[in-house]
């Protein structure tokens, strides 16, 4: 018999932010564990269901008991297990008995390895109900719970307090006990509401069940679209705050969700609106509404909450008030941290520690200001500006709206610099030296922002991989990864031209050599190579490509790209497959021997194959050295491709390794200048199947 099977854990309110992710796991674990001893069916369907105080799995087609099943026991050896008149030996009489068949009833397989006696048989197939608690508890422990508690006298541990079991197939209840509590067929719907206990007729009812009689949306998207409809019809016009990960909070927040507007003074919209917006989404669960024009913050709001009334007011009046203080507060820190100017709080950084091995923060900005001199300077950028902007660009991390906002760390110092009368350069430099701050963000917009940027970005990497923080498995505390796509991303989505590691190496000089060795240079380079790798696949370049330029260990990041767009037309020409073959056999013949010395000598060549070779390296040399100096790598590779005739011709006819150690060491030698003409743009040997 199959049927639908319900499991409801009904608890006390679960963490809002992991709600969804809690709801997959365990229809993830659970399925997979019914599927593994043969409960489901073909046509099984899997939901899962989350709200604020449950999780929930509904299966269908869950067979009650799990079909029979073939196994093949497998026994002695044939050579073990016959003597050599052909007679049964012990191990093979012990083996038959155990199994309760006579010896003529075993088969003779192969398992690979050699042949073997086996016996087969079936098993009979488990029982749903003498299974499904264990399974139920086994998919609990494998939740991504990172601290679980227990509640009682009991010894349950859950993430939080389990107050209500279901399972149930079909109309039966499953008997079991999970965390202490034994299954039945009742739940509990809205606290307000619902009509209280619900008894659950039929585990496929349990959705309608909940909605109609118990007021919960208990499907975790369905509620989700509900409120972002809601949302929008509330909104009448007006655009919604990038909120995305505020629409999934939320939803994890109520079970019955009803929308509601807000309003608030236009006297709090002298204060910067990134503060506001923060204040509300953070600290309230609030949606603001911005002018879809301008993209002006509007005195109005939007309230999910888990409540219809039938008078509103007092809800809505309600949370005008609490949002009034909270505005109240932005409002105080932003008056008052003008009144000291930002110049004024950069020594203040001297009481503040950045880690105990690089000192406090005023000497990080003093780095990061040589820095940002030194590559501005390089990119032809006001120098003044930038070395103002890096002794402003931390100065804002001892305001008070900071201290209440971390996530407005920059985008502060900017309005207080202009507040201050700096340069606008200097202004956008201060908040734009943080981006990018995610994957997709943007990045700074002149050479000014970009210098302080890379110059932050690279104390960081330097310093803290250099007192040993580097990063280990998944844990990454100081964000050295993300501080090194933000490098990579700046060298190469803006085409700045500069060497990584010289960047690399003037970071290190600005730490004593006793605190950071100067070959941790070397080991951010090859770290950040390896992020570059990454960020390349991302960029949908394939796997061969990304080895044949980044194996070089390029440094000048801005020309990765270029040379990758070169391989990509490189690998479309019809003697890309035989350039490539023939340089890993000429990186193999070298990598066997020793370093060839001198250069080739035209008389030493006996056969017409490595004279016709020599000749050819000769003429495409200079025209492959004038198309990269002039940056065109594509046309660089295709004039590699005139070699060919002359490179296969040369393999199938001359003998490399030949006795005599002059004419040897010369073809080795030619092979050399070959493979070096050859690898300038990138190792086409990488590309060989």
């Amino acid at each position: 018999m199959q049927d639908t099977l319900l499991v409801e854990l009904l608890t006390e309110e679960l963490p809002p932010k992991s709600l969804a992710r809690l709801g997959a796991a365990l229809a993830e674990a659970l399925a997979e564990d019914l599927r593994q001893d043969g409960f489901l069916s073909e046509g099984s369907e899997i939901r899962h269901f989350a709200t604020p105080r449950r999780l929930a799995v509904r299966v269908t087609a869950v067979l009650a008991k799990a079909p029979d099943t073939e196994v093949l026991i497998k026994g002695p050896s044939v050579k073990s297990g016959l003597d050599a008149k052909g007679a049964p030996s012990p191990a093979l009489l012990g083996f038959a008995k155990k199994r309760g068949v006579a010896v003529a009833a075993l088969e003779r397989i192969d398992d690979g390895k050699q042949e073997v006696f086996a016996h087969r048989d079936f098993a009979s197939g488990s029982r749903l109900e003498t299974n499904l608690a264990l399974k139920v508890e086994a998919a609990l422990k494998k939740l991504p719970i990172p601290k679980v508690m227990r509640w009682g006298s009991g010894d349950a541990e859950f993430v939080r307090p389990v107050h209500g079991l279901v399972m149930m197939h079909g109309a039966r209840v499953v008997p079991g006990t999970v965390l202490g509590l034994a299954s039945g067929n009742r739940t509990l719907g809205h606290r307000f509401m619902g009509e209280g206990e619900l008894v659950i007729g039929h585990a496929s009812e349990y959705e309608t069940l909940l909605e109609i009689r118990g007021a919960v949306i208990a499907d975790f998207e369905r509620r989700k679209t509900a409120i972002g409809a809601a949302l929008a019809r509330a909104a009448e016009g007006a655009a919604l705050a990038e909120s995305a990960d505020l629409l999934s909070e939320v939803t994890a927040l109520v079970e019955y969700p009803v929308v509601y507007e807000g309003r608030f003074s236009e006297d709090f919209l002298a204060v910067p609106q990134e503060c506001l917006i923060l204040s509300m989404k953070q600290h309230q669960k609030y949606f603001p509404l911005l002018d879809p024009e301008t993209g002006k913050l509007l005195p109005r709001f939007l309230i999910v909450s888990n409540l219809k009334a039938a008078d509103v007011g007092n809800i809505i009046r309600g949370n005008e008030r609490v949002l009034r203080a909270r505005l109240a507060d932005a409002k105080f820190f932003y008056d008052h941290d003008r009144k000291t100017r930002l110049a004024e709080r950069t020594p203040r950084l001297a009481q503040v520690v950045y880690h105990n091995r690089l000192g406090s923060l005023l000497e990080r900005v003093t780095r990061i200001q040589k820095l940002a001199i030194t590559i501005a300077g390089k990119l032809g950028a006001d120098t003044t500006r930038a070395e103002r902007a890096a002794w402003l660009c931390k100065a804002d991390l001892v305001t008070d709206m900071v201290g209440e906002f971390p996530e407005l760390q920059g985008i502060m110092g900017q309005y207080y610099a202009l507040n201050d009368g700096e340069a606008p350069e200097v202004a956008r430099a201060i908040e734009a030296h943080y981006h990018p701050r995610f994957a997709g963000d943007t990045l700074p917009a002149d050479n000014i922002g970009a210098a302080v940027a890379l110059a932050d970005k690279l104390d960081t990497l330097v310093g803290i991989y250099g007192v040993g923080g580097a990063p280990t498995g998944d844990k990454d505390p100081f964000a050295l990864r993300r501080h090194a796509l933000g490098i990579l991303r700046i060298l190469a989505e803006k085409s700045l031209p500069l060497d990584l590691l010289q960047l690399l190496q003037a970071a290190r000089a600005l730490f004593p050599s006793e605190t950071v060795a100067e070959s941790v240079a070397l080991d951010v380079h090859q770290f950040m190579l390896e992020r570059l790798r990454n960020y390349l696949r991302d960029r949908d370049f394939q796997p061969d490509e990304i080895e044949a330029v980044v194996s070089q260990n390029p440094t000048r990041i801005d020309l990765v790209p270029l040379r990758l767009a070169a391989v990509q037309e490189f690998k479309k020409l019809p003697e890309a497959a035989s350039l490539a073959v023939a340089n890993k056999r000429i990186q193999n013949i070298l990598r066997k021997t020793a370093a060839p010395e001198g250069e080739p000598d035209l008389a030493l060549m006996q056969e017409e194959a490595e004279r016709a070779l020599f000749g050819a390296t000769a003429r495409l040399s200079p025209v492959v050295s004038s198309y990269i100096g002039s940056g065109d790598y594509t046309d660089a590779l295709r004039a590699l491709a005139q070699a060919r005739k002359e490179v296969d011709t040369f393999f199938d006819e001359v003998m490399v390794m030949t006795e005599e150690p002059l004419i040897r060491n010369n073809r080795l030698a030619l092979l050399k200048q070959l493979g070096d003409l050859m690898n300038q743009v990138a190792d086409i040997s990488r590309l060989a199947a």
